[in-house]
C-alpha cells in the first residue's frame, strides 16, 4: 500500500483532532458517533458531515447537533472522478485528520483513497473478508452461515478489503431473517465504530509502512480485535 500520501500525518502530534463524516442515508452510524462525541468518548470532534445526497437524513442529524452539514449530490457531476475531486475540495476545507465513511453508498476512486490514506475508515455489516459488497445479511441467510458481524476496516482500493481494525461477531439463530440479523448487526456497528475512531484519533490505531493495522504498536490479526457473540452481547446488555 502506498502510504506516501499521509504527508507525514501523525495522529499524536495533533491538537484537537478533527473528523468528517461521509453519509448517504439515515445515518445511524453517525448518531453513535455523535453520542460518543457528546459524552466526551470520541477523542476529537465531527467537524462535518457530507452527504451525496441532498435528502438523507443523516444531515439533519449533524445539523441538530451543531455541525456543519453539506450536499454535495454526485449526480451534478459528469463523472465519479470529477465527483470525487469536488468531494476532496470539501472534506479539506475541514482540515481533518481522519475521514469516516458511515453508510456512504458510493464506490471510491483510487484518487480519493490514494488522497486519504491511512487515516479512511469504513464500517461494513460482515466479519471480512467473508461477504464483501452489498446484501450480506440476505447472502448470509441463503449460506446457512451460523456466525455474522461487522467490521471496522481502513479503506483501501480494494472494495471492502482494506485491514480490518475491530470486528463484533453474531451467532445466526434459527429464527432470524433480514430485518433481525440487520437490526443487531446495526447494535454491534454502533459499538465498535466509536471504538475505531478513538483509537485512531487516540493515536493507537494506524497503519504501518508495509499496510498492516496496529494497535498500540503490535500488528492486528487479520480479523483485527474481534469481539466474540459473548461479549458483543455484555457491552449491549443484549438478552441471547
Amino acid at each position: 500500500m502506498n502510504t506516501d500520501n499521509r504527508q507525514g500525518f501523525d495522529p499524536e502530534s495533533v491538537g484537537r483532532r478533527r473528523v468528517v463524516v461521509l453519509i448517504s442515508g439515515n445515518g445511524s452510524n453517525l448518531q453513535a458517533l455523535i453520542d460518543a462525541q457528546s459524552y466526551d468518548e470520541l477523542g476529537g470532534e465531527i467537524v462535518a458531515v457530507i452527504s451525496n445526497q441532498v435528502d438523507a437524513h443523516g444531515l439533519k442529524r449533524a445539523k441538530d447537533a451543531g455541525i456543519d452539514a453539506v450536499a454535495l449530490p454526485h449526480r451534478e457531476y459528469e463523472s465519479r472522478d470529477a465527483f470525487d475531486g469536488a468531494l476532496i475540495k470539501v472534506i479539506e476545507r475541514h482540515e481533518p485528520d481522519l475521514v469516516v465513511l458511515a453508510g456512504f453508498m458510493r464506490i471510491l476512486s483510487p484518487r480519493f483513497v490514494a488522497r486519504f490514506a491511512g487515516r479512511l475508515l469504513n464500517i461494513h455489516p460482515s466479519l471480512l473478508p467473508a461477504y464483501t459488497g452489498l446484501n450480506t445479511h440476505a447472502r448470509v441467510l441463503a449460506d446457512g452461515a451460523l456466525e455474522h458481524g461487522a467490521s471496522v476496516h481502513f479503506v483501501t482500493d480494494e472494495l471492502d478489503g482494506g485491514p480490518v481494525a475491530i470486528q463484533a461477531a453474531l451467532k445466526v439463530e434459527p429464527g432470524d431473517d433480514e430485518e433481525t440479523l440487520k437490526r443487531k448487526i446495526h447494535a454491534r456497528e454502533h459499538l465498535i465504530y466509536p471504538i475505531a475512531v478513538r483509537w485512531f484519533l487516540e493515536g493507537r490505531l494506524k497503519l504501518d509502512e508495509e499496510g498492516h493495522a496496529t494497535l498500540d504498536g503490535t500488528k492486528l490479526p487479520p480479523q483485527g480485535l474481534r469481539l466474540s457473540h459473548e461479549d458483543a452481547l455484555e457491552e449491549l446488555d443484549e438478552d441471547e
